[in-house]
């Protein structure tokens, strides 16, 4: 199951990769309407006003700005997990400066496409994109001072593996700031089991709880939520996927889809 919802992710994040953050915001995947029923920027925060910022890069699929609280410094070297078109490896690369390094790494091959063109025309000599998998990272043991991801680790399917490999990664004192949604209550069943709602980030979200216990699991010290926020899917997108009293019973059960900002050390 792990390896076919990957596929789909790759699939979806392939044809979003083509589009500009505007067609994301209007449908998923633009002309081709294979997707229209979810909307990949809803939970995306401004990044317009950071240094760094780049609108090239910005398809809106964030849920925060890790580097808000990952206290990153000139010198530091960083790795962003799903780093798609580079957005927050340009913003990260404009704090660590010319004697820090940033590794983007991105399962998905248009998307690092997309990265390496738009660190083309900046012409940064200190970022690099790499091609890979979050649960099998082809990246050597405690290279990074900082680990950053944003809105990406929901759609890992073994959450336990994904933080085992951020540890291994991490240098000795080195720290993780990441950005994720996670659930309070049930999700309908409908929900839980579609493809399209995994992809949009919201089935693969697990509770809050469970999700700070695996960081913990996996040795992480320190851990923190730094920045807390509930989502509103709007109930056009819901209806697509529930009966209207299938969404009256989800609003009275008070299930809530929130974005998180994590810190925690190694």
């Amino acid at each position: 199951m792990s390896e076919k919802l990957k596929e789909i992710v790759k699939e979806k994040y392939s044809q979003i990769a083509n589009q500009s953050k505007t067609q994301n915001e209007t449908s998923c995947c633009g002309s081709s309407g294979c997707c229209d029923s979810v909307d990949y920027t809803i939970f995306s925060d401004d990044y317009s006003s950071l240094q760094g910022y780049n609108k090239d890069a910005d398809l809106g699929l964030g849920c925060g700005i890790p580097t808000e609280f990952a206290h990153l410094k000139p010198g530091d070297s960083v790795l962003d997990l799903g780093s798609g078109a580079g957005n927050d490896c340009f913003v990260a690369r404009a704090i660590v400066g010319e004697s820090g390094k940033v590794t983007g790494l991105d399962f998905t091959e248009a998307m690092i496409k997309k990265a390496l063109i738009n660190k083309e025309k900046l012409g940064f000599k200190n970022i690099e994109f790499v091609q890979g998998d979050i649960e099998e990272m082809p990246l050597p043991d405690s290279s990074f001072d900082v680990v950053i991801s944003n809105c990406v680790l929901n759609l890992v399917p073994d959450k336990e593996k994904a933080f085992k490999e951020i540890y291994r990664v991490l240098k000795p004192g080195g720290h993780f700031c990441v950005s994720d949604v996670i659930i309070s209550g049930n999700l309908p069943e409908k929900i839980k089991d579609d493809a399209e709602m995994y992809a949009g980030c919201v089935s693969g979200a697990i509770q809050k709880d469970d999700y700070l216990q695996i960081i913990k699991k996996n040795n992480f010290k320190e851990i923190e939520i730094k920045k807390e926020k509930e989502i509103e899917i709007p109930n056009a997108i819901m209806l697509n996927y529930i009966s209207l009293d299938e969404l009256r019973k989800f609003k009275k059960e008070k299930t809530g889809i929130y974005s998180i900002t994590v810190v925690a050390k190694k």
